[in-house]
């Protein structure tokens, strides 16, 4: 991972600029994210122009975790690990994923994993997959949720403005090592990346004041 923060410095050069021209973006309560330690960023997901977007918003490297099949494409899948991302096999036990996942928080690295799984076409969140909760419970290590709004809408050539949100950090410290105990938590992630994508529909509907605060 030694050379995944060079990749980042120069990426926020190029590609962001790029990512904030193409989707307008627009982002409030960068501030709640640690500026370091372990933590387990959780997003939902709409377009493939999430992660672009979620990186330019995040002060940190995002390992981000992506579907095995991404990864197998020529060209792309050597982008993505230059970045630090992984793979998974979706539909599966991937222990060597959940591994990784593991070793990034352990590591006192970013954790980027879009919680729903897949891209959501209904236009609205999901309902989140356990893997984010079980890290943190296991790890012990705070979640941020981030919530993209906008991305739904966006295509190549109409440009539509996207706005993310993130949340403040969330401890499962009392929450048992256990199935059941990562669904709890899981519910409580799916709650807060709600709340905060209700948020960015009413910033949109007043025209993305360029100040404001994610509810607490």
């Amino acid at each position: 991972m030694n050379a995944v923060p060079l990749v980042w410095k120069a990426g926020r050069i190029t590609l962001a600029p790029l990512t904030k021209l193409f989707a307008p973006l627009r982002c409030y309560g960068m501030e709640r994210i640690p500026p370091t330690g372990g933590v387990v960023l959780a997003l939902n997901h709409f377009s493939w122009i999430d992660p672009p977007a979620f990186g330019s918003s995040c002060p940190r490297v995002v390992y981000f975790m992506a579907k095995a099949e991404a990864h197998r494409v020529p060209g792309v899948g050597q982008l993505l690990r230059s970045f630090g991302t992984f793979a998974v096999r979706r539909g599966e036990s991937d222990r060597e994923a959940v591994r990784t996942m593991k070793q990034i928080v352990a590591d006192e690295h970013a954790l980027g994993l879009f919680v729903e799984g897949t891209r959501q076409k209904a236009g609205i969140p999901g309902a989140v997959l356990p893997g984010a909760a079980m890290v943190a419970v296991q790890e012990n290590v705070p979640v941020v949720c981030g919530a993209i709004h906008g991305s739904q809408f966006w295509k190549p050539g109409n440009f539509h403005p996207v706005s993310i949100a993130w949340g403040e950090p969330m401890r499962f410290a009392d929450i048992p090592r256990s199935g059941k105990g990562y669904r709890e938590a899981s519910g409580l992630i799916s709650e807060e990346i709600l709340r905060l994508w209700h948020f960015l529909v009413g910033m949109h509907e007043l025209g993305r004041p360029r100040v404001a605060t994610p509810p607490a």
